[in-house]
Formats: C-alpha cells, structure tokens, sequence
C-alpha cells in the first residue's frame, strides 16, 4: 500500500535520521574493539576496502529500493518478486533479534549515568572489604573501573552455566530505556534524529559485519525510512553524506578510545614498576635510589644470583611488568564504552560533569539506533492491511517494546552478559552476509540492472555511474559470496565455539567452552533468520500451483 505522503519534511531531516540511527554505539564500542582485535590500524584497509566495495553500493540500493517501493522491507522485496518475501521477513527477524539485546545497553548506561552524580564517582576507587580493613580483594587484583562493570554494574557469573537471577536494578534500567523508546516512536519519525591479521579471513569478515551493523544494511531499516521519502529525492547523495559521516565517527572514537587506553596502560605499567620496586626494596632493604625502572630488570637478576631463596620466596609476589602485555589486554564489546572511558573521565577536574554528559551523549547515540531498529519491525506491521485495520499504531509499538523488553530480561541476569555476547556475534553476522547477497542479487538480476537504472533517472534524474553499477552487479555480490565461504570455512576449522567470562579470583576474563545447549541457541539464532528466506520461496511456489490448480480444476 503505497504512502500517501512522504513523512519527511526535507532531505536534511531524513539524513539526519539516517546519520542518528547509523551513528550509533557500535561505532563507539565495536569498531574501537575490532580495531583492536584485528591488527589496529591494519584493521582500517580491508574497513576502507569494504566501505567502497559494500558500504556505499549497498547503502545506495537500500535508499533506492525503500524510495522506489514506498514500503517497508517484506512490501518491498515482494514488488520486485513474490519469491523475495522471506528476505524482508529475514531483515525483520534480524531486527527483533538486534533490538532484544541492543537496547540493554541504553539500560547501562542509564545505571551509569544515575551514579554520575556521587561524589566522588563509585568507579574511582575500589571499595573497601566487609572488615573494613582494606579494598575488595577482586578489585585489587583488576581495577576500580573493570570493578565498578563487572561486579557492581553485572554483578557478572563465573560462567554461562551459572544463570543466576535477575538483578532489579538492571531490570529497571531497561523497563526505563524501552519507555523511552516507545514515547519517542509516539512521537513519530519526523522527531529522531598488525598487518599480518589482513591474511586472517576473520579480519575481513569482521569488516564487513562492521560495514553492516554501522551503517545497518540488511536490517531493513533504511529501506522502512527511504520509503517515507519523496519519489525525487537524491537517494545517491544521501548514500555518499551518510557512510563517509558514518565512517569518520568510527575512525574518531577509535581514536578517542586508544588513547585513554594507552594512558590507561602506561599508568598500569608504571603502577606495577614502583610496586615491584617498592617489595624489593623492603625485602632485601636497599638504599633509597639504587633501584629504578631502568635498572630494575638487572638488578632482579642480581638478587636471584645473590639471595636465591629469598628471592624464591619472594617470587610469586614479584610482576612481570610489560607495557606491551597491557595494551594487548582488550577489553571487550561493550566494555569499551564504558570501562575505558570511565577510566578517562574519573581523572577530569569536574569529573560528575563529564561523565553525565558522556552518557547522555551515549543514550542519545543508543536510542537513535533503537529508533532505526524498532521502524525495520513496525513498518512492515503498519504496512500491512491485516494488522494495521484491526490495530492502531500505537497499540503495536507498545506490543513490540513489551515484547523484546520481557524477553531482554535474561540479558539482566548474572549471566546476561554472556547471553548478550552470543546475539551480538551471532544473532546477524551470518544472517546479514545472506540478506545483503540476496538483495544484491535481486535488484541486478531479477529486477533488472536497466530497469533499475530506469527508476534511478526518474528519481534522481541521472543514471548511475559504472562504479555503481559494476560494485552492484559484480564485486559486491562476489565479496560476499567469498566472505560467506570464509565465514562457514572458519567455523568448521574452528571447532569448539568458546567465550570470555570474567574470573572473580583473577579479575581477569577467562576463556571458556560453549555448553551445548548455548551452541543449540546459536544455531537456532542463525536458522530462524537465514532459513526465512528459502522458506518464504517456497511458501509463495507453493501458493502459486495450489491457486493455478484450483483454477484449472474450475
């Protein structure tokens, strides 16, 4: 059913909503974190090589399809073929999945922006034990940031196994971001605003998936806003402004983040240097001096030769300190958001001033993204001549908050982390892959390269370029087939899917095997997308000879 107007006032309040929901908080936590899992700034050439090959061309076609169907992304995919309605289901399934477990984070950052206004901040210092005798033993051995996140944020299990129950607090915060969620939809749209890793398959898979989650291709979302635009809209221009936007935000806060992390791992460096200098001194009573960072490496060798036994004992108290073994030290997805930059802003002069604006910047960011992902449900659902004549509008964003907040409550358990961290890697990554080469296909060779370059001049008045058209037709779709094989291939090699989970007694993360019945979630969270697409095939071939039957039997 065609919109009888377009909602969008202009085209800069449609890039805006573009940008707010693209520009959200994977480009604070996940890009950062990749980056450092992935070679650093090695990490940014198969980035850049995927932001050119399948950011833009991609982007281009979501805005384009959205804009030229005026539907939302089960309606769209159906006009251009019938057979194509299980790719729209898919992007809304990956949605719901997203928006279950994205919005959690909002319910985080909440919690932290309620605790902003302590003084001093509760994450500046560890503190102190039952006896009152001295620091919590578990902080003492990590710091009062990862504390604060783990155990007063989390209060986080020792493994996936240990469900624990719901934490009130937790649950509250995230009662309270879904809240905001639905009042903004109310609102309406108008209203939003190393490199030797580049021969690791992983590192350009994770490019991509990065590609696709910062700029949410797939998700259905771009297609739900484009459909809002009027017909001439210059969907073209839009594509470019909003990935190279997208794309330097990423770049900044990575820059952003690594420095408050190399700070923070100097100041740890030289933390552990002078308390190994200061044990040394008291045990075997050296002169004031006569041990410094410099000479300290010598002079342990010079102990051990001397006073062996000592020494010996001594031993297990004594660090090795490396500066390059706390930079390697990561912290992972949504720790960077909220561990690294707490770190930062507990050593500002004012620092309740910038931490609430630190996390009311993050909730903007969280709930712009939560917008976009919530239109890629509700505008198929509103689109729909079923649901929208027996339900009000109203009535089915509640359904659709209540829904994935109820569900999103496991994420608010002890482990809800770990839970948190199975959707995250593995609710879309492979769903997303599969969508994209669908769509990509669909348009170049079941709608038709020419028929599209048609609608293209209509709407913008000019045809594509070859760029566009060569990326569309060939490199992209290739790409994608090549990472999905990479994807399938390295989960095959890598056998026994594994995870990070914080160990009290180290204050450190842990790695650990999946039990079976998570790798039985994980599998169910990749076919209930995926297989929506070979499905809605067949249900819709299925139809079509029940009805030619019927009509021959007539």
């Amino acid at each position: 059913m065609e919109k009888s107007r377009p909602l969008w006032d202009n085209s800069l309040q449609f890039i805006f909503a573009c940008i707010s929901y693209a520009v959200g908080l994977g480009n604070v936590w996940r890009f950062p974190y990749l980056c450092q899992m992935y070679g650093g700034g090695g990490f940014l050439i198969p980035y850049f090589i995927m932001l050119i090959a399948e950011g833009m061309p991609l982007l281009y076609l979501e805005l384009a399809v959205g804009q030229r169907m005026r539907q939302g992304s089960i309606g769209a995919w159906k006009i251009i073929s019938p057979y194509l309605c299980g790719v729209g289901i898919a992007s809304v399934v990956v949605s719901f999945f997203l928006s279950m477990y994205y919005n959690v984070i909002n319910a985080w950052a909440f919690w932290y922006l309620f605790h902003s206004f302590q003084d001093p901040l509760p994450w500046a210092t560890c503190p102190l034990n039952t006896n009152h005798t001295g620091y919590e033993e578990e902080c003492e051995k990590t710091s009062s940031t990862q504390y604060f996140w783990y155990r007063q944020t989390l209060n986080i299990s020792p493994s996936l196994e240990t469900s624990g129950s719901i934490q009130w607090e937790q649950a509250l915060c995230l009662t309270l971001a879904w809240l905001v969620v639905y009042l903004c939809i109310l609102r309406g749209t108008e209203s939003t605003g190393k490199l030797e890793q580049l021969s690791n398959p992983k590192t350009w898979i994770s490019a991509a998936t990065q590609i696709f989650f910062s700029l949410g291709l797939g998700f259905g979302s771009l297609i739900a806003y484009a459909s809002y635009n009027d017909a001439s809209n210059n969907c073209e221009r839009h594509a470019i402004i909003v990935s190279l936007i997208n794309s330097t935000t990423s770049i900044f806060a990575s820059v952003v983040t690594f420095s408050i992390y190399g700070f923070k791992a100097t100041f740890n460096y030289e933390s552990c240097i002078n308390k190994v200098i200061l044990l040394l001194m008291n045990a075997f009573d050296l002169e004031e001096g006569s041990l410094t960072a410099d000479n300290l490496n010598e002079m342990k060798d010079y102990l051990m030769a001397t006073h062996p036994q000592e020494y010996a004992q001594l031993s297990p108290q004594v660090k090795n300190c490396s500066l390059e073994a706390e930079l390697d030290t990561a912290v992972q997805g949504t720790g960077l958001a909220f561990i690294v930059y707490s770190e930062a802003i507990k050593n500002m002069e004012v620092p309740q001033l910038y931490s609430v604006l630190y996390f009311i910047m993050l909730l903007m960011l969280g709930i712009g993204s939560m917008l976009g992902n919530t239109a890629a449900i509700l505008t198929p659902l509103t689109d729909s001549r079923v649901i929208a004549a027996r339900f009000p509008k109203e009535v089915i964003s509640g359904a659709v908050c209540f829904i994935n907040c109820v569900i999103g409550l496991i994420f608010t358990t002890e482990a809800g982390n770990y839970w948190f961290d199975i959707f995250n890697d593995y609710a879309a990554t492979l769903s997303l892959l599969l969508i994209v080469l669908v769509e990509t296909i669909a348009v170049c060779y079941i709608y038709g390269i020419r028929r599209f370059e048609k609608d293209l001049h209509t709407m913008i008045g000019h045809k594509p370029n070859w760029y566009w058209k060569i990326m569309w037709a060939f490199a992209s779709p290739l790409l994608i087939i090549s990472l999905f094989l990479f994807y399938l291939t390295d989960y095959i090699l890598t056998g026994t899917l594994q995870y990070q989970a914080w160990d009290a007694t180290q204050g450190q993360l842990v790695t650990k095997d999946y039990p079976g019945y998570a790798r039985a979630v994980i599998g169910l969270l990749v076919a209930a997308s995926t297989m929506c697409i070979p499905l809605g095939a067949l249900v819709t071939f299925v139809r079509k000879r029940l009805k030619r039957s019927v009509s021959t039997m007539a």
